[in-house]
């Protein structure tokens, strides 16, 4: 469980990219669901706020303040949530 004051992190993803659903599972698998939030770039909201955010690759983790772009980033980001709960926001 996060704690309350935690950010909510937005996972920008296309469904049939295969780096998205690498980035989609590993939010799953660690039960991170409470803490992202999915956006799929399919639909114009979340495209325009990708494309706002500099958004340009897919899967990209939004988390505040900086964009994370591609899945390995955006899992090297993810572990810091995970990390004994540990995050630099």
């Amino acid at each position: 469980m996060s704690p309350p004051d935690a950010p909510m992190l937005e996972l920008f993803h296309r469904i049939a990219d295969p780096p998205s659903a690498t980035a989609r599972l590993f939010v799953t698998d660690h039960a991170l669901e409470d803490r992202v939030r999915f956006r799929n770039v399919a639909f114009a909201e979340a495209e325009a706020d990708w494309l706002a955010r500099g958004g340009h690759t897919t899967p990209a983790l939004w988390d505040g303040t900086r964009l994370y772009q591609g899945a390995e980033a955006v899992v090297a980001r993810l572990l810091a949530v995970v990390n004994l709960g540990r995050d630099d926001s």
